[in-house]
């Protein structure tokens, strides 16, 4: 640790008293300092955590903070893992064979529901509006909702966005006999559209669009439709905690959140910078894909109204309420649940910490 610079006016004092002041006063400097930088000098509390596919451009919301010694400073060695699927986070934390994760609450409502006294609960709304999406291209001729019908509709079974299809379609009175439906695998997903074999897909609005792009499609011919600008009042994803863990390490938890929003205020103010700590991690394409792809998620799904009205972080009770009633109007719940079932607020940082500078 770098000690401060200490400025003595006039001579040094020589006398025993003096020079053994001014070799202890470097020590004492020392201990603040260690008092300071960390609020705790227990044992490092290490957390696993299971980030939800591959790391690329949003990821930089967990890794900065990492980078950064903010984890570090809550007294926590957070150990971050790619994952496979949408779903395997939320059983990763439910399993126990992690303590935390990022994972979309929808999915975890409808795990929860399937696997009654599932100890996962969503402690933090990162996505305040979801990233589901039908990206089209206009050369094939779907410009709305209704255009999917006649149409091949390519959709990845393994993403977050496919369960949330049958709705979108009932939200637009579209009618799904019409539309043929191929299931597909990520990696074809975006190749398939650009080279016409596909006339719209399924997926996260800044993972198709910004490939898209990057294929040489015309921005022009992409066709983007959020889901939540066509009657989904669904959250998105959220940083979920096993029950055991958020029981035994409150503490922690509350740390890994207060760490976590102060990377997340760094990776808005200085997006350019925060994908660096991605890039440096994996081969991944361009810094400017991933930068595009990162600002999207700010600009679409992090900063929005509601975020800036009540701080990152939190969640309208009655917004989820309803958005677990629309569930509903497609998939068949064992027991509906509450919003208080699923999000605990209990771990949020103080709502003047959490708020949108």
């Amino acid at each position: 640790m770098r000690l401060p610079h200490l400025t003595r006016p006039g001579r040094p004092a020589s006398t025993p008293a003096a020079i053994a002041a001014a070799l202890l006063l470097p020590a004492l400097v020392l201990a603040v300092g260690l008092t300071t930088a960390r609020p705790a000098l227990a044992q490092t509390t290490t957390l696993k955590f299971s980030f939800d596919g591959r790391l690329e451009g949003p990821a930089a919301l967990f890794i900065v903070p990492q980078d950064k010694g903010y984890f570090q400073h809550e007294g926590l060695d957070v150990v971050i893992e790619e994952a496979a699927t949408a779903i395997e986070p939320i059983t990763r934390v439910a399993s126990g064979a992690f303590d935390v994760g990022f994972a979309d609450i929808n999915a975890l409502i409808r795990y929860r529901d399937q696997n009654p006294g599932a100890p996962v609960k969503a402690v933090f709304m990162v996505y305040n509006r979801p990233p589901f999406a039908i990206v089209a291209r206009k050369s094939r001729g779907v410009t709305e909702p209704k255009h999917l019908e006649t149409k091949k509709l390519g959709a990845p079974t393994t993403g977050s966005t496919f369960p949330e299809w049958p709705l979108f379609a009932k939200l637009n009175d579209i009618d799904t006999s019409k539309v043929m439906l191929e299931t597909i695998g990520v990696p074809v997903r975006v190749p398939m559209l650009a080279a016409g074999q596909l006339d719209a897909v399924l997926g996260y609005s800044f993972r198709v669009y910004v490939d898209l792009k990057e294929r040489g499609v015309p921005v022009d011919d992409i066709v983007l439709m959020p889901m939540a600008n066509y009657g989904l009042k669904a959250y998105g994803s959220v940083i979920i905690v096993n029950s055991k863990v958020a029981a035994e390490k409150p503490d922690a938890v509350k740390g890994f959140l207060r760490a976590f929003v102060h990377g997340l205020k760094d990776t808005i103010r200085n997006p350019s910078q925060a994908v660096d700590a991605v890039l440096k991690r994996g081969d991944l394409a361009k810094k400017e894909v991933e930068l595009e792809r990162l600002r999207m998620a700010i600009r679409d799904n992090i900063l929005t109204p509601e975020a800036r009205a009540n701080g990152f972080g939190a969640i309208d009770g009655a917004r989820l309420d309803e958005a677990i009633n629309q569930i509903a109007l497609t998939y068949t719940f064992k027991a509906r649940p509450k919003a208080e079932d699923i999000f605990d607020l209990s771990f949020l940082p103080p709502a003047a910490e959490r708020r949108v500078n």
